[in-house]
């Protein structure tokens, strides 16, 4: 198991490597997050427990029953080359607002809490977080499991599930990684020692330094320090490593972190919002060349000559289309249009769109009702029974394939749906406005389709270079796999369990 001595230290990216390269090893290996939050999520197959009738769990994936686990856990599953299931992950938090989450299980929503009472709830969720581990573990050799947050959270360690709780419960050897690229790597490490209780400091077997800019020989000292104050062992010290840019981002962190965009390339603004999800819907746009991509944050400008603007997913879309409203971006996306722009809308984006979105059983809060951007002629009903399912599908003008997934809990109607966007199973999807310039649909990941994803930008005068989005991926989890292997010490292959 990694865990971090903080949060954002690395270690969704190092497990991702390490299961390639267990892979490599020959060795059937399979990704574990006991906990995970995070409004990333995608689709896998849900396996029923003992007992347990199909029905409506969580939706229909390729005819059978799915449900959500993290984007990151998916992103593992594809390092070991397995398919993603929702043993993976069993409890997915997802944020709805700064003090509450929904919460999902197995797969399917479970319910939701504030970040207190959550805490009271937690014991309660051992049982499905352990029914996973072990199932997981009956056909491969190995499991690695990642950590969340800080191993030394001491504060929430009564009942925990998500680090040392999970660890002395499974009984899973624990190494700690902690990023020397934000400083005070040796504090860190050897803080956690000291705080820890005994018994979970008796977990630990040993620790990787992530994240290290220049020469690693300069920091033999530091290791010895560290070994010397804690008795662990140094398993070795990673690189900065460029590659995992490729890779798709497990949470919002990463875009609170990331730079302004500069440089060249025909520009796509993304407003920010503070409930955005699925944000790794616009990684292949990033990685597009003569493309630029610009994430808009509450306070500063947009770009005035964006070619095209994308609303992503929220996870409540009422209150992200307040904040929207109040920034004063409905003005400044309707300038946009009027200068000639073009407006992409997915899942809450496209529902923002509409006419209105009404919440009438008090999904998303207390407001049952607010007024949409009016860029399309829907309007949107939010429903207690959540759609989560992968699709395939073709474009409704050119016929190009496409493919992606849903995850959601409205449903959108009006005459804009006559002109659909794309056609799923036979059915109608989306909506397009009659001057073909503003679209909308529920499908999530639908830029990673190469053919569909070129035909679009150049549909809207972006002529960009062919590039196949999944080798970028694989080839990214081969250059990390590679880094790991000359880096971190073998014996950690050999770690008891």
């Amino acid at each position: 198991m990694l865990q971090g001595t903080g949060s954002d230290v690395g270690k969704t990216v190092l497990v991702a490597g390490l299961c390639r390269l267990a892979r490599r090893k020959g060795l059937r290996v399979k990704p574990f997050k006991p906990q995970n939050m995070s409004n990333n999520a995608a689709v896998a197959d849900q396996p029923l427990l003992d007992g347990e009738a199909g029905g409506e769990i969580g939706g229909e994936i390729g005819g059978e029953m799915g449900g959500e686990i993290g984007r990151a856990q998916w992103l593992q599953a594809l390092a070991c080359g397995v398919a993603p299931t929702t043993d993976m992950n069993p409890v997915l938090l997802k944020p709805q607002s700064e003090t509450g989450s929904q919460i999902v299980v197995h797969g399917k929503v479970w319910g939701a809490a504030k970040g207190r009472d959550y805490q009271k709830l937690k014991p309660q969720l051992m049982d499905a977080v352990m029914t996973s581990f072990n199932r997981l573990g009956e056909d491969c050799d190995l499991v690695i499991v990642e950590g969340a947050g800080s191993a030394a959270e001491i504060n929430l360690r009564a009942g925990d599930i998500a680090n040392m709780g999970f660890a002395t419960e499974a009984n899973v050897p624990v190494v700690l990684v902690a990023d020397i690229d934000r400083g005070g790597v040796i504090a860190s490490l050897v803080g956690t020692y000291t705080i820890l209780p005994a018994a979970d400091r008796d977990m630990v077997c040993g620790y990787l330094i992530n994240k290290f800019r220049g020469d690693a020989s300069l920091f033999e000292e530091g290791l010895a320090q560290i070994t010397g104050f804690t008795g662990w062992t140094g398993l070795g010290v990673v690189p900065y490593i460029y590659e995992t840019m490729k890779l798709p981002a497990e949470d919002s962190v990463a875009l609170e972190k990331s730079a302004p965009a500069s440089g060249d390339g025909v520009v796509v603004a993304v407003p920010t919002l503070s409930r955005i999800a699925n944000f790794d819907d616009l990684d292949p746009i990033k990685q597009t060349p003569g493309v630029r991509l610009v994430f808009v944050r509450p306070g500063e400008a947009w770009p005035q000559d964006a070619r095209l603007v994308v609303l992503p997913g929220s996870k409540s879309t009422i209150a992200d289309l307040n904040q929207f409203k109040d920034l004063g971006w409905d003005v400044e996306l309707l300038n946009h249009v009027a200068r000639g722009g073009h407006v992409l809308g997915i899942c809450g984006g496209y529902q923002m769109l509409g006419h209105v979105v009404r919440d009438p059983d008090a999904i998303e809060g207390t407001q049952t009702e607010a007024r949409g951007l009016g860029l399309l002629d829907v309007e949107t009903v939010l429903i207690p029974q959540k759609t989560v399912m992968n699709r395939s599908a073709v474009d409704a003008e050119s016929g190009e394939s496409l493919s992606g997934y849903e995850i959601h809990m409205g449903r959108t109607s009006g005459p804009g749906t006559d002109r659909p966007m794309i056609r799923l199973d036979g059915r109608d999807e989306g909506a397009i406005s009659d001057d073909g310039r503003v679209r909308g649909s529920y499908l999530h990941g639908l830029f990673t389709s190469d053919g569909w994803r070129n035909a679009f930008l150049s549909g809207i005068g972006i002529e960009n270079s062919a590039m196949n989005y999944r080798e970028n991926v694989e080839a990214a989890l081969d250059a990390l796999a590679d880094q790991l292997e000359r880096v971190i010490d073998p014996a950690i292959w050999d770690i008891p369990a």
